[in-house]
């Protein structure tokens, strides 16, 4: 882009709203979508697009003609090839990329690739194998050669093979603290002898680097034996001196990606002999078994929090220490079935699920998903001639190691569904958008932050034309002696109104703040105050449409500026509603920023109703029913406990009819839950279930698509026919923000 745009062939502002799409707006404040299908997002991305591009002038109003075929193409596996209703022969490459970020934000880097393709040429966008000869040849001895570590990939063994190649001899050295001393007196040596220096892990000793930087400039040329060269391998930080990078080679070598490839590298670390160790029927299907589980886990984290609510490291040493387990338990039971004990798939569950892999697990719902995972795919039934995990992943029954290789190849899929990993095929979707969310906003992040001009306006005009508007929307500060009187009106003791006057307070910061801060920096930029370091960051990302750092300290974490001074308006109105009036019908549980404060007071007001009863806060716990009835058919409240509403299923969708979770839509990503009839009741005192009843799925309730301990609420029953555990493997759980 940044080519085309020096060429004047591409429009800076068509590079913007790449970037930002509908960031800066507000689904409340906007034309209204003609018809539900469209995703809120998609139709603001529209918006925008229709605003800042001429060639999408009249996008909205085409796809309100034209429901039918807009749908079809926005229904397409492949929309980027698709043909596109009334605008396809006019749009370029770069504008049909525009159109598919904006309406199909999961497909926009297979869209990038056929612009890069059209613009660049095809070698542009096809994967490079990595080739250290030509490395070589492009070096110098003052020019590093770095390599930004990925997940399963490490280029030691290749540059130690280059090295023997050359007939080199290399010095290499993990770096750390204390290790500088050694790593200086081997680049003096480099230096002299032209020997190689191989410098490893240095994200972990990023004071060296600088220093490293500093050699390099410095050293003359004539000084340096012809031969030498130095080699970095670390993983990206943002804390890297950008001038080492600079002056740098820089290379990256992505590991395969896959389960085939994966299992693969678990057979690269067996033989033969491993194979004949034992002769009882059990011992390779678990061996095969216990790899395809390792890949599962190292695969499950390319989907996100659905996939693992933490990203973990899962390595060689988790696959080793369950396989060395695996070997000392058929030790332990004998090479005899006959005569021996049975394989206690039990104990290789637990071990595997509980101390192996699961010693690196530290949410707990991951760990009853690494605990089911172990349930579904180790178990007798994987002795069954012909045993698949799933379509195309079949056990091989081979006794040789080379044809489990062989089939391994030449059967499983080289593109992964989603299904082999238990969970929706809309989980894809969630990857892709993923993908193209994070390269957006790399892309952002890196772009220049001097003063330049849009479509007229300078950089500085239109954050203050922003500014401006968001002063006009913002409410105003409550008077604290006024919410003082309203709260008494409306029973200051009681639990819940203690908690609306906490919320209150911390909303009066968020507010306070956003106004001095909008008027500071419109002085700043006149000139008459010092533009301080707080106010040129909300200067910078007011003007990309995000929420300055300060604000989130104060408040919550937002995508883009236009979610989030929604939010704060949407909580203003709820709470100021509350004050006024009464308690209202039903709570938006996303607008409180203490959501498990309210559940307690929640459950203080039951218990102290049932003081003569004898019940006893500690004692209590909460309960939850998901009702029929939808936000706005709320018009009174329960007679006990209180309706919560706002809340995503992720994962799954909800039958209304059957009061059940059921399977999702295709592209259905979240469905709202009806109305959440919350209350408490004695620990201990729930109903058994029922003969014929449906089962209850433990679904965890989080503030925000980041899933961990400190974003989860609390666990909400949900009825489900299937068992619970198929819901925990589609990483089921309901968000308060989809955003």
């Amino acid at each position: 882009c940044k080519i085309e745009m020096r060429a004047n062939t591409l429009n800076s502002a068509n590079f913007q709203v790449l970037l930002k799409a509908g960031a800066a707006l507000n689904i409340s404040e906007v034309r209204p979508k003609p018809y539900m299908w469209i995703p809120d997002r998609a139709w603001l991305n529209c918006i925008a697009l229709s605003e800042a591009v001429k060639t999408f002038k009249n996008l909205p109003d085409l796809i309100q003609r034209n429901d039918l075929l807009w749908r079809g193409w926005w229904d397409s596996e492949t929309p980027e090839a698709a043909k596109i209703p009334d605008l396809g022969d006019k749009l370029d490459t770069f504008e049909r990329m525009l159109l598919v970020r904006a309406l199909r934000e999961d497909r926009t880097m297979l869209s990038a690739i056929d612009y890069i393709k059209e613009t660049l040429g095809p070698q542009y966008a096809e994967p490079q194998q990595l080739d250290l000869d030509s490395v070589l040849s492009e070096s110098t001895p003052l020019v590093p050669v770095i390599f930004l570590l990925s997940q399963g990939s490490d280029p030691t063994g290749q540059i130690e093979g280059l090295a023997k190649k050359q007939k080199k001899r290399m010095g290499a050295i993990s770096m750390g603290q204390g290790q500088e001393p050694a790593a200086h007196a081997m680049l003096q040596n480099g230096f002299q002898t032209g020997d190689w220096v191989l410098l490893q892990n240095c994200h972990l000793g990023l004071p060296f680097l600088r220093e490293l930087e500093e050699v390099m400039i410095k050293t003359e040329p004539e000084n340096v034996h012809d031969e030498f060269r130095v080699w970095v391998t670390s993983e990206p930080n943002p804390k890297f001196p950008i001038g080492l990078l600079q002056m740098s080679i820089k290379l990256t070598n992505e590991p395969p990606q896959g389960m085939q490839a994966g299992i693969m590298r678990s057979y690269s670390w067996m033989t033969q002999d491993m194979f004949d160790n034992f002769r009882r029927p059990e011992w390779r299907p678990l061996l095969f078994t216990i790899c395809f589980l390792h890949s599962l886990v190292q695969e499950r984290r390319k989907f996100g929090p659905i996939g693992w609510c933490i990203p973990y490291e899962f390595n060689f040493g988790d696959w080793s220490a369950s396989v060395q387990f695996l070997q000392n338990h058929f030790t332990t039971i004998g090479d005899d079935p006959k005569k021996g004990a049975p394989v206690s798939y039990d104990t290789i569950r637990y071990m595997v699920s509980e101390i192996q892999y699961g010693g690196r697990v530290t949410d707990d719902k991951d760990r009853i998903l690494l605990t089911t995972l172990a349930e579904v795919l180790i178990h007798q039934k994987i002795l069954t001639p012909g045993f698949q995990f799933s379509a195309g992943y079949q056990l091989p029954p081979f006794e040789e190691i080379q044809k489990h290789r062989d089939l391994i190849v030449e059967t499983m899929p080289s593109v992964d569904p989603p299904d082999v990993f238990g969970l929706h095929a809309n989980a894809d979707i969630t990857y892709r958008t993923r993908q193209a969310h994070k390269v957006l906003s790399t892309i952002l992040d890196i772009q220049p932050r001097q003063s330049s001009s849009t479509g007229g306006a300078t950089r500085e005009e239109q954050v203050v034309a922003t500014a401006d508007d968001l002063l006009k929307k913002l409410p105003p500060a409550w008077n604290k002696d006024s919410v003082k009187e309203c709260l008494q009106k409306i029973g200051h003791r009681q639990p819940l109104n203690i908690f609306c006057g906490q919320e209150v307070d911390r909303l009066q910061v968020v507010i306070v703040l956003i106004r001095r801060t909008l008027m500071d920096l419109k002085l700043a930029i006149a000139g008459t105050i010092i533009m301080s370091g707080d106010l040129q960051d909300a200067l910078d990302t007011l003007y990309d449409s995000r929420v300055p750092a300060k604000w989130v300290k104060v408040s919550w974490p937002a995508p883009n500026m236009g979610i989030w001074f929604a939010d704060v308006v949407r909580r203003y109105e709820q709470l100021n509603e509350w004050i006024t009036h009464d308690r209202p019908h039903k709570y938006w549980l996303t607008g409180f920023f203490n959501p498990q404060g309210f559940l307690t007071s929640v459950r203080q007001e039951v218990c102290r109703a049932h003081a003569k009863d004898g019940w006893s806060l500690d004692e209590m716990e909460t309960k939850t029913e998901v009702q029929r009835q939808e936000k706005h058919e709320v018009d009174r409240s329960p007679p006990e406990g209180v309706y919560i509403y706002g809340l995503y299923l992720e994962g799954c969708s909800w039958d209304k009819s059957k009061q059940k979770v059921k399977e999702a839509a295709p592209k259905e990503m979240f469905r709202e839950l009806p109305i959440l009839h919350v209350t408490g009741i004695e620990s201990g005192h729930k109903q058994p279930k029922q003969k014929g009843a449906l089962n209850k799925f433990k679904c965890p309730c989080y503030k925000y698509p980041t899933r961990n301990d400190i974003n989860w609420i609390f666990d909400v029953d949900l009825n489900c026919e299937e068992e619970p555990q198929n819901w925990i493997l589609r990483g089921v759980s309901l968000l308060c923000s989809i955003d």
